[in-house]
């Protein structure tokens, strides 16, 4: 009885198992549903604990379950975007580009599936891993700039005695460097707060507001307006009006803004005893980019000879620059934001952690274009079989040439499209957890400022492997369209072939 069921109606042949027919049964729905919960379950954890929780295989394998998902939804939604395009294909007058469409829609779900699968596997893995790699560069760049504040910091001991006249001549005429801001730095200052006399120290910087607003800007370390430190109105009409006690504009950290207030304050330092008034406010400034600081103009101040030298140049020529320095003056540092950021770079934890990512990114890369090659090699017999078949019906060597070429491609384009959709997607949902300070910083505690170095994607590992891919499947599509049209069709029709 099951048998006549079955067979009550006729069939000249078995049910088509291509992507365009296909509906995914119980047992793979239900798969399906199983890891979306585990890939939940893991990101919520990453981002509720963080990626420090040491044995965690929930947390950890949250980039791979975040792949998978997006795999098993480019895998069901496949066949949509290629009946689009098949549809304004299909009114065209050429056959070449509605063949290549309906060859990829009517492939069959494993010969699809597993290469897709394994295909944005392969690609979330390597953008997962350049984008915490770069993460931890940028975080490196960073510290290195905070660090120095420029690309060369040119000072005596303690940033406390004033610079000889010479030096910031010597340091102009090195290779490389493009600019020299003078500024003179006192860490001693105090407020003067109300009651009983009472002082709380800050930092105070005497700067010349044009060269040190374009340093700022040029580092991206606090940029503001020149003119915010510039005396406007009576009470600085010009340099001596401010020498004589006129209040001066500053621009002050958040924290000391807040004590401050709005109205002026008397502020007493060994440059001399000044009043000020909060102009503007910033969180980071490059002559103190890890301490509360308030900017002044460095006129207004009665002892305004420079303690420190901000040199910048994509290009310093170190052993010239410390050789200038050397010879303008005794007891002078030179620090380089190069040798910080390389210094950063030496603990051997954070150096094999390191290698670890590069080599999850190259070997996702690399399994990317292995997934890509054994799919295309699959379906090699079977496209030459076809191309055989076509011939006889009239195709051109040309157009047969074309089809071979744009075979492969609709499969590439949507894995390397789906591909970077899930590697960002990966990147955004698990951001949140995973702090890359320890990676990126763990030899520069107590060296410079807490930035923070969070996950953030990057566009060239999202980019590169993409496009990768792509242009492989077109590189072996036309060498096999190349091959192809060497051989005669009688030896690819031979009688008795399986393909």
């Amino acid at each position: 009885m099951r048998a006549v069921v079955a067979h009550r109606r006729p069939r000249a042949h078995a049910e088509r198992d291509d992507l365009a027919h296909a509906r995914p049964g119980r047992r793979r729905t239900v798969a399906e549903l199983t890891v979306l919960v585990l890939a939940v379950g893991s990101v919520v954890a990453l981002r509720r604990r963080g990626a420090s929780s040491a044995g965690d295989l929930l947390v950890s394998a949250a980039p791979v379950l975040v792949g998978l998902i997006a795999a098993l939804v480019l895998v069901r939604l496949y066949p949509l975007p290629l009946r689009w395009a098949a549809r304004p294909a299909a009114r065209g007058r050429g056959v070449v580009g509605f063949l290549s469409l309906a060859r990829a829609g009517r492939s069959s779900t494993v010969g699809v599936a597993l290469p897709l699968l394994a295909l944005l596997l392969a690609l979330t893995t390597a953008a997962f891993g350049g984008s915490v790699l770069a993460g931890v560069s940028d975080a490196r760049d960073r510290a290195a700039l905070l660090a120095t504040g420029a690309d060369a910091r040119i000072a005596g001991p303690g940033e406390v005695t004033p610079l000889p006249a010479g030096v910031a001549g010597a340091v102009r005429k090195v290779a490389g460097v493009r600019a020299v801001t003078a500024v003179r730095i006192e860490r001693t200052a105090e407020l003067t707060s109300g009651g009983a006399g009472a002082k709380e120290g800050l930092t105070l910087i005497g700067v010349e507001p044009a060269s040190y607003a374009r340093l700022a800007r040029q580092t991206g370390l606090g940029a503001f307006p020149a003119d915010v430190l510039k005396p406007k109105g009576a009470e600085g009409a010009g340099t001596g009006g401010v020498r004589t006690g006129g209040v001066l504009n500053a621009v002050a950290s958040p924290g000391l803004a807040e004590r401050l207030g709005r109205a002026p304050r008397r502020i007493t330092s060994l440059a001399g005893d000044i009043t000020v008034r909060i102009a503007a406010v910033r969180s980071r400034t490059p002559a103190a980019p890890g301490a509360d600081f308030l900017l002044v103009d460095a006129a207004g101040l009665t002892h305004s000879d420079p303690t420190t030298l901000l040199a910048t140049g994509a290009a310093l020529d170190a052993p010239a620059l410390r050789t200038a320095v050397r010879g303008a003056g005794k007891g002078l540092t030179v620090t380089l934001r190069g040798e910080e950021r390389a210094a950063l770079s030496d603990a051997p934890l954070q150096a094999g952690a390191e290698r670890i990512y590069t080599t999850a990114a190259l070997a996702g890369a690399g399994y990317a274009v292995l997934a890509l090659l054994l799919s295309l090699l699959r379906s090699a017999p079977e496209r030459a079989a076809l191309l055989a078949r076509l011939r006889t019906m009239g195709l051109t060597p040309r157009q047969g040439r074309r089809l071979l070429s744009l075979d492969a491609l609709p499969q590439a384009l949507l894995a390397a499209s789906g591909g970077m959709l899930a590697g960002w997607a990966t990147v955004r949902l698990l951001a949140p957890g995973i702090d890359l300070e320890r990676l990126a910083l763990a030899t520069a505690a107590g060296r410079v400022p807490v930035i923070g170095a969070s996950l953030r994607t990057d566009v060239w590992s999202l980019l590169l492997p993409a496009a990768g891919t792509v242009l492989l499947a077109w590189a072996v599509a036309v060498a096999q369209a190349w091959w192809a049209g060497r051989r005669t069709s009688i030896t690819e029709l031979r009688t008795g072939g399986m393909r």
